[in-house]
Protein backbone atom coordinates (compact mmCIF):
# COMPACT_ATOMS: atom_id res chain seq x y z
CA UNK A 1 0.00 0.00 0.00
CA UNK A 2 1.35 3.46 -0.89
CA UNK A 3 1.57 5.65 2.24
CA UNK A 4 2.34 9.33 2.24
CA UNK A 5 5.86 9.56 3.67
CA UNK A 6 6.82 13.16 2.88
CA UNK A 7 5.15 16.35 1.72
CA UNK A 8 6.62 19.30 -0.11
CA UNK A 9 5.57 22.94 -0.13
CA UNK A 10 6.58 24.93 -3.21
CA UNK A 11 7.11 28.63 -2.49
CA UNK A 12 8.32 31.68 -4.38
CA UNK A 13 9.90 32.98 -1.13
CA UNK A 14 10.87 29.94 0.98
CA UNK A 15 12.20 31.99 3.90
CA UNK A 16 8.88 33.85 4.20
CA UNK A 17 6.86 30.64 3.98
CA UNK A 18 9.13 28.97 6.57
CA UNK A 19 8.17 31.76 8.98
CA UNK A 20 4.48 31.42 8.13
CA UNK A 21 4.40 27.68 8.93
CA UNK A 22 6.59 28.09 12.03
CA UNK A 23 4.23 30.73 13.41
CA UNK A 24 1.00 29.01 12.35
CA UNK A 25 1.65 25.40 13.44
CA UNK A 26 4.82 25.59 15.56
CA UNK A 27 6.74 23.50 13.03
CA UNK A 28 10.52 23.47 12.96
CA UNK A 29 11.80 24.58 9.57
CA UNK A 30 15.51 24.69 8.87
CA UNK A 31 17.64 25.05 5.77
CA UNK A 32 19.08 21.80 4.49
CA UNK A 33 22.87 21.58 4.19
CA UNK A 34 22.62 19.75 0.85
CA UNK A 35 23.52 20.93 -2.65
CA UNK A 36 20.23 22.76 -3.37
CA UNK A 37 17.96 25.34 -1.73
CA UNK A 38 15.73 23.13 0.41
CA UNK A 39 14.25 23.49 3.88
CA UNK A 40 13.40 20.51 6.08
CA UNK A 41 10.01 20.73 7.83
CA UNK A 42 9.59 18.82 11.09
CA UNK A 43 5.91 18.76 12.07
CA UNK A 44 6.17 17.21 15.53
CA UNK A 45 7.59 14.48 17.71
CA UNK A 46 8.38 11.18 15.96
CA UNK A 47 6.54 9.29 18.73
CA UNK A 48 3.21 10.62 17.38
CA UNK A 49 1.53 9.78 14.05
CA UNK A 50 2.34 12.12 11.21
CA UNK A 51 4.87 12.91 8.55
CA UNK A 52 7.59 15.47 7.97
CA UNK A 53 8.21 17.34 4.76
CA UNK A 54 10.14 19.97 2.94
CA UNK A 55 9.92 23.43 1.48
CA UNK A 56 11.46 24.24 -1.90
CA UNK A 57 11.71 27.29 -4.14
CA UNK A 58 8.86 27.21 -6.68
CA UNK A 59 9.77 26.65 -10.32
CA UNK A 60 7.35 28.84 -12.27
CA UNK A 61 4.50 31.11 -11.22
CA UNK A 62 2.33 30.81 -8.12
CA UNK A 63 -1.32 29.68 -8.41
CA UNK A 64 -3.65 32.46 -9.57
CA UNK A 65 -6.40 33.95 -7.41
CA UNK A 66 -9.80 32.37 -7.96
CA UNK A 67 -8.30 29.19 -9.42
CA UNK A 68 -10.06 25.96 -8.47
CA UNK A 69 -8.23 23.60 -6.13
CA UNK A 70 -5.80 21.55 -8.18
CA UNK A 71 -3.55 19.97 -5.61
CA UNK A 72 -2.82 17.04 -3.36
CA UNK A 73 -3.91 18.76 -0.16
CA UNK A 74 -2.36 17.78 3.15
CA UNK A 75 -4.48 18.36 6.25
CA UNK A 76 -3.05 19.32 9.63
CA UNK A 77 -4.67 18.28 12.93
CA UNK A 78 -5.37 21.40 15.03
CA UNK A 79 -7.08 22.05 18.39
CA UNK A 80 -9.44 24.71 17.03
CA UNK A 81 -10.14 25.38 13.33
CA UNK A 82 -11.59 28.87 13.85
CA UNK A 83 -8.57 30.00 15.91
CA UNK A 84 -6.17 28.50 13.37
CA UNK A 85 -7.92 30.16 10.42
CA UNK A 86 -7.90 33.52 12.21
CA UNK A 87 -4.20 33.12 12.97
CA UNK A 88 -3.49 32.18 9.34
CA UNK A 89 -5.28 35.34 8.18
CA UNK A 90 -3.31 37.46 10.66
CA UNK A 91 -0.12 35.95 9.24
CA UNK A 92 -1.09 36.89 5.67
CA UNK A 93 -2.99 33.77 4.63
CA UNK A 94 -6.53 33.61 3.25
CA UNK A 95 -9.50 31.26 3.47
CA UNK A 96 -9.83 28.92 0.49
CA UNK A 97 -12.72 26.87 1.93
CA UNK A 98 -14.52 28.03 5.10
CA UNK A 99 -14.92 25.82 8.17
CA UNK A 100 -17.51 23.11 7.64
CA UNK A 101 -18.55 19.88 9.31
CA UNK A 102 -17.40 16.44 8.30
CA UNK A 103 -20.19 14.53 10.11
CA UNK A 104 -18.91 12.26 12.85
CA UNK A 105 -15.30 13.32 12.21
CA UNK A 106 -14.77 17.02 12.87
CA UNK A 107 -14.44 20.49 11.39
CA UNK A 108 -12.42 21.16 8.25
CA UNK A 109 -11.25 24.33 6.52
CA UNK A 110 -8.76 25.02 3.74
CA UNK A 111 -6.46 28.00 3.97
CA UNK A 112 -4.04 29.47 1.47
CA UNK A 113 -0.62 30.50 2.67
CA UNK A 114 0.62 33.95 1.55
CA UNK A 115 2.06 32.30 -1.58
CA UNK A 116 -1.22 30.63 -2.58
CA UNK A 117 -0.50 27.04 -1.47
CA UNK A 118 -3.50 25.30 0.08
CA UNK A 119 -3.37 23.43 3.38
CA UNK A 120 -6.26 21.80 5.22
CA UNK A 121 -6.84 22.20 8.95
CA UNK A 122 -8.99 19.67 10.83
CA UNK A 123 -10.39 19.83 14.37
CA UNK A 124 -11.49 16.40 15.61
CA UNK A 125 -15.08 16.44 16.92
CA UNK A 126 -17.26 13.34 16.56
CA UNK A 127 -20.35 15.48 17.29
CA UNK A 128 -19.74 17.69 14.21
CA UNK A 129 -22.55 17.60 11.76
Amino acid sequence: MGRVVHFEIHASDPERMAGFYRDLFGWTVQKWDGPMDYWMVMTGDDSQPGIHGGLVRREGSAPSEGQAVNAFVCTVDVDDVETTVARAEALGGTVALPRHAIPGVGWLAYIKDPDGAIVGVMESDESAG
